[in-house]
């Protein structure tokens, strides 16, 4: 117990270390770090009411919200798990979250999607949480038990090892390559670890002042969420990207770090382009002469590198961080001070540099396991390692290079291809919009590779050989497609190709293992 640190003691030491401190702005609404302390007690005596005990999951659908980051911290202070689920899926994908999770209690917000779907015992957002919240105890909220079972992988950070810290206390849904979305269940102690990392990179200090304006379902916002927590700043929420609402807030807040990416900057600069608002609190990264003029250029390594790295919801956010290699040869970076990083071939063992293999990692930041998938545990677990599932490269000078996803693999004589590194290669020809990588039957070489390409709308005639002799002056000549087909669009399975949808148009087959 004395070595235990979780998310709640976190809050409870900033009650008494941070008391003047604002914790939460969302809208009116404003807490100190002692009022969100109390609130979150009150939260966990009222979850407590309603059966809420160790390893139970507690599901909240809606938009972003104080109440995600209150019901978080209430079900680290009972050892329960908390899943803020995209309240953008269809009626079908929820049913399937709620079956799957089998949640004790659900605090929603009312919408079309979910309203048929309604339980027993829901608890309404908004004014019906606030009851419910206001209906727990202020006494001391039962701790967690010793013993947990949430279907996450056994030892260390999963269900049935460690203590509370270790034990899984948020769930994210990921995304769904093999046909169906998974939890991904991280711990107390991987999302310290996590917070932890990130605040070197980002350089945060006292006083860091976040904007929740990307989804609290997704990790890259809930990962600044969490490290604002750890250093004791201010959570801003906003229930919705808005680019009006995103100038009030920073400028009445005075924010200095925001959930902000490609367009969403874009949006914001066209919304301030009078000067309406002084955005200057905001630190970011260097974008655009507009951008860069209304907001302050941070020169944290973070900010410096375009927030550039690799990472993925199975590892907290961030795995590397090209922040910490400067002039670095590989893309992502160097892994976090707080992991292990291999580059691993399908037997396991360990490739050399310039080799592609699989992204695999060990170590303070890592998930837990997903819920109640224990086939899939034990094989993204094999070897004491988490196969990340995706491919990279690590470069002569110990840096990562990210490739791709690993969907499949190409067995083309004794050698193996990755479609996503040919794929990554072809859209960097100039006149490729988009790119996929098949293998097709071959009598000689068991498989050989074919390119399925998209060319940009106004690009000049470009051939077939073109294109090949595009991947052979940057792969290993093997790897260079020696068909290619060109197409008015690649057909997805969310944001990765339909691998079996071109195999079937385009008369793929053979690959190893099937």
């Amino acid at each position: 117990m004395i070595h235990q640190l979780t998310l709640s003691d976190v809050l409870a030491e900033h009650a008494r270390s941070r008391p003047l401190v604002t914790a939460v702005v969302d809208g009116e609404t404003r807490f100190t770090y002692p009022e969100l302390d109390l609130r979150v007690t009150r939260l966990a005596n009222a979850l407590a009411a309603r059966g809420v005990t160790a390893g139970d999951r507690v599901l909240w659908l809606g938009r972003n919200s104080h109440a995600v980051l209150e019901l978080l911290l209430a079900s680290s202070r009972l050892g329960a798990i908390f899943c803020p689920a995209n309240w953008r899926q269809s009626a079908d994908e929820l049913a399937f979250v709620l079956d799957d999770l089998a949640p004790k209690v659900v605090v929603w917000e009312e919408s079309e999607t979910a309203a048929p779907l309604r339980g027993d015992g829901w608890v309404p957002a908004g004014a019906g949480y606030e009851e419910f919240l206001a209906g727990g105890s202020a006494g001391v909220a039962p701790g967690p038990e010793r013993s947990r079972d949430a279907g996450g992988v056994d030892g260390d950070g999963g269900a049935g090892g460690g203590g509370a810290d270790t034990a899984p206390v948020l769930a994210l849904y990921t995304a769904a390559f093999d046909g169906r979305p998974a939890a991904a269940l991280l711990s107390s102690a991987a999302l310290i670890a996590h917070s932890a990392s990130l605040l070197v990179v980002r350089q945060m200090e006292p006083g860091f002042t976040f904007l929740n304006s990307g989804p609290l379902f997704h990790v890259g916002t809930m990962m600044f969420c969490l490290a604002t927590l750890q250093i004791g700043g201010t959570n801003v929420f906003t229930p919705a990207f808005d680019a009006e609402e995103v100038c009030r807030l920073i400028d009445a807040e005075k924010v200095t770090q925001a959930f902000l990416f490609g367009q969403m900057i874009d949006a914001v600069a066209g919304a301030n382009e009078s000067g309406k608002y002084d955005l200057t609190s905001l630190r970011f990264v260097s974008h655009s002469a507009a951008w860069d003029a209304m907001t302050t250029v941070d020169d944290s390594p973070w900010c410096r590198s375009k927030m550039g790295g690799y990472g993925q919801t199975e590892v907290g956010g961030m795995l590397t961080f090209l922040g910490l290699a400067p002039d670095a040869a590989g893309a992502a970076g160097r892994p976090s001070p707080l992991v292990q990083v291999r580059i691993l071939a399908p037997d396991g063992s360990e490739v050399p540099p310039g080799e592609v293999g699989e992204i695999c990692a060990r170590g303070k930041s890592i998930f837990s396991g997903y819920f109640n998938r224990p086939e899939l545990n034990a094989a993204r677990t094999r070897g004491g390692w988490h196969h990340t599932g995706d491919l990279g490269r690590r470069e002569a000078d110990g840096t990562i290079t990210f490739i791709g996803p690993r969907l499949r693999m190409i067995k083309s004589g004794n050698e193996n291809v990755y479609p996503a590194e040919v794929e990554r290669v072809l859209k960097t020809h100039p006149a490729v919009a988009d790119a996929a990588v098949i293998g097709v039957p071959d009598d000689r070489w068991h498989q050989a590779v074919k390119a399925v390409v998209v060319l940009k709308a106004g690009a000049g005639p470009v051939g077939a050989e073109d294109v090949v002799e595009h991947v052979r002056a940057r792969l290993a000549s093997y790897k260079k497609p020696r068909d290619v087909v060109f197409v008015e669009a690649i057909p997805k399975k969310g944001f990765v190709p339909d691998y079996d949808a071109l195999d079937a148009a385009h008369g793929g087959g053979n690959y190893p293992g099937a």
